[in-house]
């Protein structure tokens, strides 16, 4: 199957990592292998980005931005409107290919996909909509209004574990804003970058644009460090681990740029003695060891009334013992691979952590027993009861491993949730609408996400997506979001035959 995926998108064994538009740009840079997590065979190779080309990337798409801000924002929206529908064409083989590489099941790759086109669509109907503010002047005879131009050339970070979703909510609307975009990938899922840059390329070639609207870059940290620290890229968006968009941070604020960081998560849902448990249940089950814990947005803590702790633990035992894990290729299971051995060391190292701080595993997960499946990077899940002080609460642990917490009363039960560094995600599951209200207000949820009888993971690309403190505050795809990807221009027209000064400040000449 993987070679008929690769077959149709042209892809072959040895592989240039570095592109404008259509066109491989040839790189010294040293070749990257990597390796299935689903089988742990060899994917293929790809070259990595040396720093000659990686700077010829930069020229081109300095030299494009001047032309591509030049179309009517509409018109850029026609061009993401087509690959939003080339995207819907390739859509079964791109879904397979992100299982494939990254190891999330079948049915949430052609999930991410559709993220892609949805916001693709969301795009197409915001380049109409740039809007700026009309203000009133103090001065007769004047406006004042502000409008909005693109930055430039952007410059896009992005994970492993949503391989081209991430890219998409950054490069739709950067686009569509007028900018011109150099993506880095993960170096751990560069198929999948590489397809998509295939994609968009056909696109503007098709509508004989320039290739370097659309640029792809591949390599480990030095190539970040290059991005982070080059003046030529105004604005970069990075999603990733905190250690990562900390060193991005300081980079790009030591020139004055902009970053949008969108980095770990440490999600809570609390479920009250109030909760519908026939939903809650489920919301945790997905939330938890959906795309095996590797989301941003994945479960990690569960908060649960004292009174029905035992029924909650009860019924997620069962529901854990339900799980099939397996090729995430089948449909049939619910789980695929971690993304790779170093992820499965990460995780046994969490579980042993858990023991040393006291937790009481309740399911005590571990590399999965499977014959069939031993070459790929298969684990079971585990569930962990702690107290709520224990150090361990603090780290995020990228795997299907869940904490569940007592509490007494619902203050106590949003300071848990809060009383860590990160906050992007956060969940009340009850049919109370004063408990509802109240974690949804300022004495609340301090994530940058709040929900009320939904789970932690997952979010829908109209509304701006982010967290707040170590998450990094940044807000991607939907509301007003674009603004990120543009200066703000304050203007003033005097249209009197006088000269009015602010304050009644005269000056005779």
């Amino acid at each position: 199957m993987l070679q008929d995926i690769l077959n149709h998108f042209q892809i072959s064994n040895a592989n240039e990592g570095s592109w404008i538009g259509k066109t491989p740009i040839h790189s010294n840079g040293s070749l990257l292998e990597f390796f299935s997590p689903v089988d742990g065979e060899l994917i293929s190779t790809i070259k990595m980005s040396d720093r000659h080309a990686y700077d010829r990337i930069v020229e081109d798409s300095k030299k494009t931005f001047k032309q591509w801000q030049t179309v009517p924002a509409p018109k850029r929206g026609e061009i993401v409107r087509q690959f939003g529908e080339k995207l819907r064409k390739e859509k079964e083989y791109l879904g397979k290919l992100v299982a494939f590489e990254m190891g999330k099941s079948i049915q949430e790759s052609y999930g991410e996909v559709q993220e892609m086109i949805d916001i693709c669509d969301f795009a197409v109907g915001l380049s109409r909509q740039l809007y700026g503010l009309t203000m009133q002047s103090e001065r007769p005879m004047h406006r004042m209004y502000e409008q909005w131009h693109p930055l430039g050339v952007v410059g896009i970070i992005s994970a492993f574990n949503f391989p081209v979703a991430v890219w998409s909510w950054n490069s739709a609307i950067a686009w569509v804003c007028g900018n011109v975009c150099i993506w880095k990938a993960s170096e751990k899922t560069p198929l999948t970058a590489l397809v998509c840059q295939k994609l968009i390329a056909e696109v503007l070639e098709t509508n004989d644009l320039p290739q370097a609207i659309s640029c792809l870059v591949t390599g480990s940290k030095e190539v970040g460090e290059w991005m982070s620290t080059d003046k030529n890229l105004p604005l970069i968006s990075a999603t990733g681990s905190t250690l990562m968009g900390k060193a991005v941070a300081q980079n790009v604020a030591n020139r004055f740029g902009k970053s949008l960081l969108e980095l770990g998560g440490n999600n809570a849902m609390i479920i009250t003695e109030n909760a519908d448990l026939n939903i809650a249940i489920p919301a945790t089950y997905f939330g938890a060891v959906g795309t095996t814990g590797q989301r941003c947005t994945s479960t990690r803590r569960l908060i649960v009334h004292e009174s029905i702790l035992e029924r909650v633990i009860d019924r997620l035992v069962n529901a854990y013992q339900q799980i099939k894990i397996g090729n995430p290729l089948d449909s049939k299971n619910h789980m695929g691979p971690l993304v790779d051995a170093d992820a499965v060391d990460n995780y046994l190292a969490g579980i042993n952590e858990c023991k040393k701080q006291g937790a009481e595993l309740i399911i005590e997960g571990g590399i999965l027993q499977n014959e069939d499946l031993k070459n790929g990077c298969y684990v079971t899940p585990s569930i962990a009861k702690v107290d709520a002080d224990l150090p361990i609460l603090q780290q995020e642990l990228f795997a299907p491993l869940l904490y569940i917490i007592s509490y007494k009363e619902l203050d106590e039960a949003i300071k848990i949730q809060n009383d860590v560094p990160q906050g992007l995600s956060s969940t009340i599951m009850t049919m109370n609408m004063r408990e509802a209200e109240y974690f949804l207000s300022h004495s609340g949820s301090d994530c940058g996400i709040a929900n009320v009888n939904i789970g932690t993971s997952g979010a829908e690309i109209g509304g701006a997506f982010g967290g707040e403190k170590e998450t990094g505050g940044g807000r991607e795809s939907g509301s007003d979001a674009w603004k990120n990807y543009m200066r703000r221009q304050t203007v003033t027209i005097n249209y009197s035959d006088e000269l009015p000064l602010s304050q009644g400040i005269k000056f005779e000449i």
